[in-house]
Order: C-alpha cells, then sequence, then structure tokens
C-alpha cells in the first residue's frame, strides 16, 4: 500500500510540476534497482554523474551500488575493480556535496569494511582504526542518521565478534538505531533514506534470541 501511495504521489507531483531531466533520470535509476536492475541503475546514475557534474548523488549512488555488490566478493580483482569504481565516484561526490556529509563518511567506512571482510588478517589491522573513526565522525555530525548509528554498532559488533567477545552489550544500541528508522527524514530529494529492511534482519540475526530472554 506505502508503494502504491508512493507511487501515485511521484505521478501527481510530476503532472502538476514538470520535472527536470535530472530528475526524471534519477526516478529512473531508482525504478531500475527497485526492479533488481542494479548494474542498470547504476550505469544510468553514472551518465547522471558526467551530465550533472555540480550533483553529488549520482555519484554516490554508483559509490554505493558497487561497494553493496563488494561485500560478498571472493575474486580479489572483481574486489579491486568495483572498489576502485567506487572510490572514484566517491570522490567525485565528496568535490560537488556540501561539507559535512554523513552520507559520504558513512559509505568511506562500508567501503574499507568490504577489504576487511575479504581478507581480516591483511586489511585489519590497516583500516580499522579508519573506519572507527569514519563512524564516530559521522555520528557526531548526524547521531539521529539510523544507517550512521545502525552502520556504527554493526561494525562494534563484527570487531567484538573477531576477538570473540560478547555482542549482547551492543544489542541495546542496535535496537536503539533500529527505532530511528521510523522518524528520519531525508535532507532532500533522492538523498539516502533505505536501509531499514536490511537492519531489521541483522538485529534479528545478531539479537533477535537475545531480545527474547
Amino acid at each position: 500500500m506505502k508503494q502504491i501511495i508512493f507511487f501515485i504521489l511521484i505521478t501527481f507531483t510530476s503532472l502538476v510540476f514538470p520535472q527536470s531531466k535530472y530528475e526524471q533520470g534519477m526516478q529512473k535509476a531508482f525504478s531500475l534497482w527497485q526492479e533488481g536492475k542494479q548494474w542498470e541503475a547504476a550505469n544510468l546514475f553514472e551518465r547522471i554523474a558526467n551530465a550533472e557534474p555540480n550533483e553529488w548523488l549520482p555519484a554516490f549512488y554508483v559509490a554505493q551500488i558497487n561497494v553493496i555488490n563488494s561485500f560478498n566478493e571472493k575474486d580479489e580483482a572483481e574486489l579491486s575493480a568495483k572498489l576502485k569504481k567506487a572510490q572514484d565516484f566517491l570522490n567525485d561526490a565528496k568535490a560537488n556535496s556540501p561539507e559535512n556529509n554523513e552520507e559520504l563518511l558513512l559509505l568511506e567506512a562500508q567501503l574499507l569494511t568490504c577489504w576487511v571482510i575479504f581478507d581480516g588478517m591483511k586489511y585489519g589491522m590497516k583500516y580499522s582504526p579508519k573506519i572507527s573513526q569514519l563512524y564516530q565522525q559521522a555520528e557526531d555530525l548526524a547521531p539521529k542518521n539510523p544507517r550512521v548509528a545502525f552502520g556504527k554498532v554493526e561494525w562494534e559488533i563484527g570487531t567484538a565478534q573477531f576477538f570473540k567477545q560478547d555482542i549482547a552489550p551492543f544489542c541495546e544500541d542496535m535496537k536503539a538505531a533500529l527505532g530511528l528508522y521510523d522518524s528520519f527524514e531525508p535532507k532532500g530529494q533522492f538523498y539516502p533514506s533505505g536501509g531499514k529492511e536490511y537492519a531489521l534482519r541483522a538485529y534479528n540475526s545478531y539479537c533477535g534470541s537475545k531480545s527474547e530472554e
């Protein structure tokens, strides 16, 4: 029902207020992504980024799609290619973004986390301090951003698991971060706003049994 209402509102808005090519392109890219055509969406975001060099969001989404698809990548050459592209577009997004953008800090932390997941022995010591620093900077800027709060505590849980420590102390923080999705409002059109479904699955995986005790 919410999706139906969303598309009705989008249609109504487009009829009343003519959309720019940028807006049309962004909506098309998100539609492709929602349909599961993530690489087609990434290609369209890339074309938009090239056509709209002063907009940071298209480059951000190119980087994000490449990062998301790097978490479970087993081939080092493929991983390197995806993360290099992600880093290049993340740099472009940084150049065009307002200062102190927590979404870019979060994405950079996730990018580096891909390397740690791929080879913790090789990259853990190298990138872990930087990842923790990025999450802290993002939280200082936007403590009510659910993706920042959830990403930070998930990273802390992963670190605790690596050192075979109890993750139970983190579950209340994870639950609180999950609750932030209900009141969060994006700062502007096309700003990042998703992640609740993943966060709920992750919370149930890490803390579901603990929350019932």
